[in-house]
């Protein structure tokens, strides 16, 4: 496609050339229809690291593909709406693929699809908030077992399925992982293990007297990770520090990953049945969960990790799990030739909470992006973002060695306002660096019951499937999908080419791709094109399927809100 259109440019340059003694004929007229049965448009998707497009969910909250595992552990719902905030949903691994195979993921242009930490989590409850609701481990984030699944989450055979669904479709898998910390020890898996901590009539324990069952005097908790292993502040084990390495995050027990001693394994995990912990000769607490975490990688083909709370494990934990990881999944890659979707390495994206899109010394310890907490805060520049848009393109075009993960809703902090979100779509999938779409803000999913101690919870609300909008998730599909063909959006130097209406154009030197935007325009409109392509080239606008031809520096064509330009082959016979 690529030679039938350089043919036409040289035919309208030497055309040109051919005249120049002659008056100068009038540009021919833009077309302003669409073109039936015209050409595919010509795209440059670029590699993954220069432009993930990242889906995030909380895979409990999801699709229940097997309803089969919604109760593992004996875990229940609650009878109403406000008390069933924490508890699980039914939302798994089957249910993500399921929803692969309907092509939800494809037609969003999603590249990457990060789930939440799929390893078996605390069996019971914790009191959530101001004992407000039953807190259980819903989101991956109270590992108990890091080499085995969730039952919740399903079968190995169901993860295997999840990934080469994925695979196939050119979509990497992403785990959220957790280093700093495992879960609280809560009182049903107190029990099931036999750590003998519990006073008698544990059974019968409510949101309110939850604690009381518990001795927090008892040394047998030593029988739970011991001091070897973690900081807690309990009989036998070093409490907590003061700064952000040591201390224990909302009182859970802090990993002692820089600690040089090497240890066992836990008494508890030695005797959990179903476990594939074993122990590892001359092995740090670091060096065991680089290996549980790394093992996904080397049996599954996971293709990166999301990295929860990176401020609090030293800088030098997480190069150690990228390089494991490298290697993890090179491995497989190379057991696996059929089942990979390229040769492209491991890619790792880090929490540190209040970052911005800067660089950070972060980069340098295995991070090929950072969360970007600056953007969702910019969001009074989504209507008029150029100052957002070439602010973002002087840190990220080219290829500066790093990338900054852009999102506008998120599970940790809040839902953007749900009557903006086709604005904050064109934003977030139209901004320099990377992308990252929080499930449901495609559709226009609505936030759950809010505890008042807990507003996040509200964030975390089961997908609208019977009450999507429409309109909206067309919107992002068309963005999505352009998005995912256009390296120069994420990476290309940016051009302002016109105020009002707002129109830019982004080049990406290193693969000569180029796209040109407006942003709310209706109607019959001509817009400027610039330098970005030429009189005489064929263009269409990925918005709403027409095909128009530039000239005099301009298109004409009728406008639905948004034109996306890219370059077209010319139609037959052309």
């Amino acid at each position: 496609m690529h030679s039938r259109l350089n043919l036409l440019l040289a035919v309208v340059a030497t055309a040109t050339a051919a005249c120049s003694s002659a008056p100068p004929a009038p540009p021919p007229a833009p077309v302003s229809r669409a073109i039936a049965a015209a050409p595919a448009p010509l795209a440059v998707a670029g590699d993954f690291a220069d432009n993930p497009i990242v889906y995030f969910v909380v895979t409990d909250r999801f699709e229940n593909g097997n309803k089969a595992n919604d109760n593992s552990y004996g875990r229940r719902r609650e009878a109403t709406a406000k008390d069933d905030v924490g508890t699980f949903h039914g939302g798994d691994l089957k249910g993500l693929a399921n929803k692969l195979r309907e092509g939800w993921f494809k037609q969003l242009g999603v590249n990457a699809l990060w789930i939440t930490a799929p390893y078996e989590q605390i069996h019971g409850w914790v009191v959530g908030g101001n004992k407000e609701f039953k807190h259980y481990a819903y989101h991956g984030y109270y590992a108990l077992d890091y080499t085995t699944l969730d039952a919740n989450m399903g079968t190995a055979g169901e993860l295997r399925d999840l990934v080469e669904t994925a695979h196939s479709q050119g979509i990497r898998i992403l785990f959220d992982v957790v280093m700093n910390h495992p879960g609280y020890l809560d009182i049903q898996t107190a029990s099931e293990l036999g750590v003998k901590v519990l006073w008698p009539g544990h059974q019968s324990a409510n949101l309110r007297n939850y604690h009381g069952f518990i001795d927090y005097n008892n040394f047998a908790f030593g029988d739970w990770w011991g001091r070897d292993w973690v900081r807690a502040g309990l009989p036998g084990y070093i409490d907590g520090g003061r700064d952000d390495l040591t201390m224990q995050l909302a009182y859970l027990p802090d990993f002692r990953t820089e600690s040089k001693q090497t240890v066992k394994l836990p008494r508890f995990l030695r005797a959990k049945p179903g476990t594939k912990a074993v122990d590892l000769p001359d092995t740090t607490v670091r060096g065991y969960l680089v290996k549980w975490l790394t093992d996904w990688v080397r049996e599954y083909g996971i293709d990166g990790f999301r990295a929860d709370t990176v401020k609090h494990v030293e800088p030098e934990a997480w190069l150690e799990l990228k390089t494991e990881a490298a290697k993890a999944l090179a491995e497989w890659k190379a057991k696996n030739p059929t089942k990979k979707i390229d040769d492209q390495p491991f890619w790792m994206v880090g929490e540190h909470w209040g970052l911005g899109p800067e660089r950070h010394k972060l980069h340098d310890f295995g991070f090929d992006a950072m969360i970007n907490f600056d953007f969702q805060q910019r969001s009074r520049e989504f209507a008029k973002p150029e100052a957002l848009f070439s602010s973002y393109a002087k840190l990220l075009s080219g290829r500066p060695g790093f990338s900054s993960l852009n999102y506008v809703s998120s599970h940790d902090t809040e839902l953007f306002d749900r009557q903006r979100l086709a604005e904050a779509g064109s934003a977030l999938l139209l901004a320099p660096g990377a992308a990252q779409i929080f499930y449901g803000d495609e559709t226009g999913r609505p936030p759950g019951p809010v505890p008042s101690s807990d507003p996040q919870q509200a964030t975390r609300s089961d997908m609208n499937w019977h009450s999507i909008d429409q309109a909206l998730l067309a919107h992002w599909r068309k963005l999505g999908t352009f998005r995912a063909r256009h390296v120069a959006l994420a990476r290309g130097a940016h051009q302002m080419l016109s105020e009002s209406p707002y129109v830019f154009s982004r080049n990406d030197a290193r693969t000569a791709d180029l796209v040109v935007v407006a942003l709310n325009v209706q109607g019959d409109v001509t817009l400027p094109v610039g330098s970005a392509f030429t009189d005489g080239q064929w263009l269409h606008d990925a918005y709403s399927g027409q095909r128009v031809v530039v000239a005099g520096g301009k298109v004409a064509l009728k406008a639905a809100g948004t034109v996306l330009l890219e370059r077209s082959a010319p139609p037959a016979g052309r």
